[in-house]
């Protein structure tokens, strides 16, 4: 499967820029592979620079005062400087791995609202910068985040929304600047419960799965019985039944609070 994005030429009869992705589905740990072509124009150019990268729309709370910003967390130069002659193609294959704490944007199949991450490519030409628009990839889950996905699931969860918000988790292997949330609106057994939101921080022997428990909106309460924190294998998972895990859990917490 390719996908493909043209960037603006650079002035005119300057250089365009085509990126080709080899395949849009990825898993955290993985590597998304593609090429860039560089189609020369009607004048020999010199090409200082070119990288591609991933990039992430982020929520970011500031005060009172809330708004998206763009975070590139990983970037990779592609080659030196050379000059692209005049109706010349260069074409640069690549390969960009995938951080482990990449956030995931499908569940079953299904893309997940509210993620944006793809790949960016950035073309330098004398003292020019031509930054093209996102080439959105597919970041499907790892094994041990689909059981945990599957446990809500089976317990009737619906997903409500997914989100990436700029800052940390305390306490968790977290090296990128932002981490995501996915919301699900709980069953009618768990009645007092408003939501229950999941974070996965993932590197590649073990994730954090962080799970917070919502009476209400905007509900925080790290340090809580409402707030849980533990830690997954990436391979040795399969042992543990997670939605009877899940469901002791939301129990304990609803009837000691007469949630429930």
């Amino acid at each position: 499967m390719a996908f493909k994005k043209l960037l603006a030429s650079l002035g005119a009869g300057g250089a365009s820029v085509e990126t080709v992705l080899t395949e849009v589905n990825v898993v955290p740990g993985g590597v998304v592979q593609g090429e860039v072509r560089i189609q020369g124009g009607s004048v020999n150019q010199d090409i200082e620079g070119l990288s591609v990268g991933l990039q992430a729309r982020v929520e970011v709370e500031s005060g009172d005062e809330e708004y998206k910003q763009n975070i590139e967390f990983t970037k990779v130069r592609l080659g030196g400087a050379f000059e692209l002659q005049a109706g010349a193609v260069h074409a640069v294959p690549f390969g960009l791995e995938i951080p482990w704490e990449t956030p995931v944007t499908m569940i079953d199949g299904q893309a997940l609202r509210g993620m944006n991450i793809g790949v960016t490519t950035e073309l330098a030409i004398a003292r020019a910068i031509d930054s093209g628009d996102l080439d959105p990839i597919n970041v499907h889950p790892l094994p041990a985040q689909k059981a945990i996905l599957d446990a809500f699931i089976q317990l009737g969860f619906r997903f409500k929304n997914a989100d990436m918000e700029r800052g940390h988790i305390r306490g968790t292997r977290q090296k990128l600047p932002f981490y995501q949330e996915i919301e699900f609106y709980p069953p009618s057994q768990y009645r007092g419960l408003n939501q229950v939101e999941l974070s996965f921080v993932a590197d590649e022997h073990a994730m954090d799965v962080i799970l917070e428990m919502d009476k209400k909106p905007g509900l925080f309460s790290e340090g809580s019985d409402t707030f849980r924190s533990f830690q997954v294998g990436l391979h040795d998972f399969h042992g543990t039944d997670w939605a009877a895990y899940l469901n002791q859990w939301l129990s304990e917490v609803g009837s000691k609070r007469n949630w429930f």
